[in-house]
């Protein structure tokens, strides 16, 4: 026996992953809708027929990208809300996450970016779930809080709900200063844009939490 059944799972798993990084690779440049699956496979070296011992259709492909994109960013989304800090300390910290993140993982803040709203079904379903359990979770830790006595669930949600979308908007905003630098040679003016993005998505996020604290007045 040449292949163990270990093995063989673990070179089906590592097949997969380049099918899903391939697609990523040529998602920075065209949406999941317009990418044939002719186009994946052949960035990774298999055949056609190879595609569908992983997924039944690139749309599936889009929702696994969704899961690995978003799946792993529950406990930091819950850290950003925490009321461990005071506000000013909790808005600063949580820009900084968002940064750290875009800056790790520019292909997956596009990929959710332009696929939120996008042409295939099955991945807007998907990314709608993701942010709606990010809210779920958001609200939970925004209850801990004692700014939040008196505030009803549904109120506590929707609030949840602006955060997570300010989130989005923050990582796009890094991802534009990101992806500026490519055409700015002087460090300077690199660091000028990612300062500008730092600002702006605080005092977003600020205006955010003074409305919070006057919400019930």
């Amino acid at each position: 026996m040449s292949h163990t059944p270990g093995v063989r799972q673990a070179q089906k798993q590592k097949t997969r992953q380049a099918l899903m990084d391939a697609a990523l690779g040529l998602l920075e440049e065209q949406s999941l809708s317009s990418l044939g699956l002719r186009e994946v496979t052949r960035a990774v070296g298999v055949a056609p027929t190879a595609f569908y011992r992983h997924f039944p259709s690139v749309a599936d492909l889009g929702v696994a990208l969704v899961e690995e994109a978003l799946g792993s960013l529950h406990p930091m989304i819950r850290t950003t809300v925490s009321p461990a800090e005071d506000s000013d300390e909790r808005i600063a910290r949580a820009v900084g996450l968002i940064a750290g993140h875009v800056a790790a993982h520019p292909a997956h803040v596009r990929f959710i970016a332009r696929e939120r709203h996008g042409g295939v079904q099955p991945v807007r379903d998907a990314i709608r779930e993701q942010l709606a359990r990010f809210a779920q979770e958001v609200k939970n830790e925004l209850a801990k809080d004692p700014v939040s006595a008196g505030w009803s669930d549904a109120d506590l949600l929707m609030l949840a709900g602006l955060y997570v979308d300010q989130m989005l908007v923050t990582g796009s905003l890094f991802l534009e200063a990101l992806e500026a630098q490519d055409d700015q040679e002087a460090q300077e003016a690199q660091e000028e844009a990612r300062r500008r993005a730092a600002d702006t998505a605080a005092r977003q996020m600020r205006l955010i939490s003074i409305g919070r604290r006057h919400w019930l007045d």
